[in-house]
């Protein structure tokens, strides 16, 4: 495990998705985007603070368990009965109870389960830290909040709004996605700026599709390589699909932000220098890569961004091409140098317009 600097809130809906919804939406959901921006923008603030105590010492609670727990997964769920404190509302689900029969409980339940066994059964990874770390849970964050986010410590949901947005425990690939911010965050800590911060979400989007892909025993060919799609209530009103296609960047909804290709790079001071913007075109390169080896995504394109993540050479402020270089090594170390995987690592980044 490397130290770094930590990165800022993770949280799933990016707030060029909000600032559109604030600026066409009608007036009640118009409310509801800004007041989400806001409270984002708090979280940001909480969220570098946790990072600084687990820069500094034992993780909060986590470690402690960790050592006197049997392996396997460590659930938690709290209720922050729609406050926006997540640290004293009920327990309302541990590990081994059962079923709540509340769907935001149980879905919050079943999906840090889900995004554990994937990490231990396809990595041996053990937990987010791979030491054991507890997998704690909040539902029912705020009133009407569009989001869901990783803040360090825990995965925090919204309810959503109930019209363009439902339940942030819907979507499995919403808590791998987070959850896979606090391995990136464990391993490397990619800075959030920039093309190092459009690899970190990149990276989340990854774990996402790749969780749900392992839980539905889907081919690479079988996915539909869709971020956020179980979230979006109405369609037709949100104007797309989902939040995100890693198939083809830019068409998720309309005025989808995000290139597939590295000429179309969007150089902005907003949402961080683009982190959620130009994270399009390494996750466009990992779609190819995976659905031309073709077969289950994660047993070998899956394992060559693992490899690449926990590589030392892997440093936080990695630009896309460097990234990809230490994939291409990955691949040749992992697979040998003249097998397809390595030839499919070329493609994948070639076909965003970044030569190896």
């Amino acid at each position: 495990m490397r130290s770094h600097c930590r990165n800022p809130i993770h949280c799933f809906v990016p707030p060029y998705v909000l600032s559109r919804l604030a600026a066409t939406a009608d007036e009640p959901e118009r409310i509801r985007a800004l007041a989400t921006l806001t409270r984002d923008s708090s979280i940001r603030t909480a969220r570098l603070q946790n990072a600084k105590q687990r820069a500094r010492g034992p993780r909060e609670g986590a470690d402690f368990l960790a050592t006197v727990a049997p392996p396997g997964p460590h659930r938690i769920i709290r209720d922050a009965q729609h406050r926006e404190e997540v640290s004293v509302g009920p327990i309302v689900r541990r590990e081994g109870d059962p079923a709540t029969g509340e769907k935001q409980v149980d879905e919050a339940y079943d999906g840090l389960g889900a995004t554990y066994r994937f990490f231990a059964e396809v990595f041996g990874r053990n937990s987010i830290d791979d030491e054991g770390m507890p997998l704690r849970g909040v539902v029912h964050y705020g009133r009407e909040y569009d989001n869901a986010f990783w803040d360090g410590r825990r995965m925090v949901f919204g309810d959503g709004d109930g019209e363009f947005f439902t339940r942030f425990t819907r979507d499995l690939d919403v808590i791998g996605h987070e959850l896979g911010h606090g391995v990136t965050e464990d391993e490397i800590g990619l800075e959030y700026f920039g093309q190092s911060g459009a690899l970190n979400e990149s990276l989340s989007d990854v774990w996402g599709s790749l969780v749900q892909q392992y839980k539905q025993g889907q081919s690479a060919g079988e996915a539909n390589w869709l971020i956020g799609d179980k979230l979006i209530k109405d369609k037709k009103a949100f104007g797309g699909k989902a939040l995100r296609s890693m198939a083809a960047p830019g068409t998720a909804f309309d005025g989808d932000p995000q290139p597939a290709h590295w000429r179309d790079y969007v150089r902005t001071i907003d949402d961080n220098g683009g982190v959620h913007i130009n994270s399009g075109i390494p996750n466009h390169a990992f779609y190819v890569v995976a659905t031309t080896l073709s077969g289950n995504a994660w047993e070998r394109a899956g394992w060559i961004w693992y490899d690449a993540t926990l590589d030392p050479k892997l440093k936080p402020t990695a630009t896309f091409r460097q990234f990809a270089r230490i994939t291409l090594q990955a691949a040749q170390r992992r697979f040998g140098a003249t097998g397809g995987e390595v030839d499919a690592v070329r493609a994948g980044w070639e076909k965003v317009g970044i030569t190896l």
